[in-house]
């Protein structure tokens, strides 16, 4: 980025919260139902019905507050959000406007150079969806109603990023969050985590915000990350070319990696808002909010601090195990087994994100158990089998989920800790591999590794590798 601007970034995230039913009616929210089966009179916006308000979408949204740092208001209203478009049947959006659920948050970020960026969320609050138009059937458009009325939350930051960095890793752990709490998948490519980025540029120095473009259709977080450095380089090259920025909205082109206008940028008086005549106030006390509070897991950013302080963890390490729920949970399974905390995150973060990326499942779907990989992992260091044995029957272990003790004794495969077994095996090797004697006595001691990769295979494998190692050392420098 030239050096004479900085830029003024806001995100405004929604996330489909993971309700049974949909907000106003009970219509199931199933992503990928037969078009137009999830719908009702309600959500089609029939003359003369009521909308009656989800309960659990306001303690999902109280939960998103308190998880963010923000305020819960003892009242909020709904408003409709007025526009016409095929996707959304009755005319308007019942959404929430100058009286949201949440308000004043933020999240706290940490760039690749170290520094922290404090981040403010001007407010969350609940809205329904719209539907779907397709575009893609011949000459005419369809519309898919099944999407009207999910519930939603927006969460609306502050301009306070000042990089495209700043915008991904405060979506990042955006979406962390509301994984953590289960309230929302945070699946962008089927649309229940949507992000639009409010962009503006401006000399570096001044306090105004510049005119923003807002771009929309990025669906996956680098994509947010490419878009917003587009659209900032867009920008800067009109300003220095004596140009203007126009307020609008653009659309992202992830195969063409650009932005292309899609209309002019609405403010919200072209939405006519007005006061949702059909729903009360949302009235939340303490008691309620306090039940909600209960509800609260650990929260990443906590969860990843206490494996540092309390495992003894690398940073790095901690922060991989917590990047979702399920997977430190599942680490915390298998510490309860074995109380070698750094095996356990080197086992899961070597071999077991291994299988899960190549294989492309979740850790729920793993099937080796924790419990398990905790037995195995303590036959390792118990000396009953070395590495890589461990590493043999993995694979096994992963078809079975089977006791790795039980496989260990029908194959056979116990560690070889026995030292006269083993200085047996290490006499034979010695004799029959006189050249590398000589190179190890002419001080090439690296040649070790090539006597005890013959041990190990003459072993099959279940030589005890600290014992050989000692044992070799020994018997080669008695021969100097």
């Amino acid at each position: 980025m030239n050096s004479k601007y900085e830029a003024v970034i806001g995100l405004e995230v929604h996330a489909q919260l993971s309700t049974e039913s949909k907000i106003f009616c009970g219509c199931s929210t199933k992503f990928g139902s037969a078009p137009n089966s999830n719908v009702c009179p309600i959500c089609l916006g029939h003359p003369g019905v009521l909308p009656v308000l989800n309960k659990k979408v306001v303690e999902y949204a109280v939960l998103m507050g308190l998880a963010t740092n923000c305020k819960i208001r003892e009242r909020s209203t709904f408003a409709r959000k007025n526009y016409f478009y095929p996707d959304s049947p009755k005319g308007w959006q019942t959404s929430q406007f100058d009286e949201p659920i949440c308000e004043n948050g933020f999240l706290e970020v940490t760039t690749s150079d170290g520094e922290k960026h404090h981040l403010r969320i001007n407010r969350i609050h609940m809205e329904e969806d719209a539907g779907k138009s397709i575009h893609d059937k011949g000459s005419e458009t369809l519309v898919d109603l099944n999407r009207t009325g999910v519930p939603l939350i927006e969460i609306v930051s502050e301009p306070d990023m000042r990089s495209a960095e700043e915008a991904y890793l405060y979506l990042t752990q955006l979406k962390q969050i509301l994984t953590y709490l289960d309230i929302c998948d945070g699946n962008m490519e089927e649309g229940s985590l949507r992000c639009d980025a409010n962009v503006s540029i401006r000399l570096k120095g001044e306090t105004e915000l510049g005119t923003k473009a807002e771009v929309k259709n990025m669906n996956s977080f680098k994509n947010v990350e490419k878009a917003i450095n587009v659209e900032i380089a867009r920008q800067i090259d009109i300003v220095e070319d004596g140009g203007r920025i126009i307020q609008q909205t653009l659309l992202w082109d992830a195969d063409l990696e650009d932005v292309f206008p899609m209309r002019s940028k609405e403010e919200s008086h072209d939405y006519r808002y007005f006061p949702e005549p059909d729903l009360m106030p949302v009235l939340i006390n303490d008691g309620w909010r306090n039940e909600i509070a209960k509800s609260l897991p650990e929260l990443p950013e906590k969860r990843k601090n206490r494996f540092v302080t309390e495992f003894k963890l690398p940073e790095y390490d901690a922060e991989v195990l917590t990047s979702s729920r399920q997977l430190a949970d599942y680490y915390e399974k298998v510490i309860f087994v074995t109380s070698d905390y750094k095996s356990a995150s080197n086992w899961i973060m070597g071999e077991v994100l291994k299988v899960l990326k190549e294989d492309k499942i979740d850790i729920t779907d793993f099937p080796l158990s924790a419990e398990n990989l905790g037995k195995l992992i303590e036959l390792i260091n118990n000396n009953t089998i070395s590495g890589q044995i461990a590493k043999d029957i993995f694979p096994e272990m992963l078809k079975t989920n089977e006791d790795p003790a039980k496989i260990v004794k029908e194959k056979n495969l116990v560690q070889i800790t026995d030292i006269s077994e083993l200085e047996g095996i290490i006499n034979t090797i010695i004799l029959n591999n006189q050249a590398q004697v000589q190179q190890y006595l002419s001080g090439k001691e690296s040649v070790i590794g090539f006597f005890v990769g013959q041990v190990m295979k003459a072993s099959q494998g279940k030589a005890n590798p600290k014992a050989v190692n000692e044992l070799l050392k020994k018997q080669l420098d008695e021969q100097k």
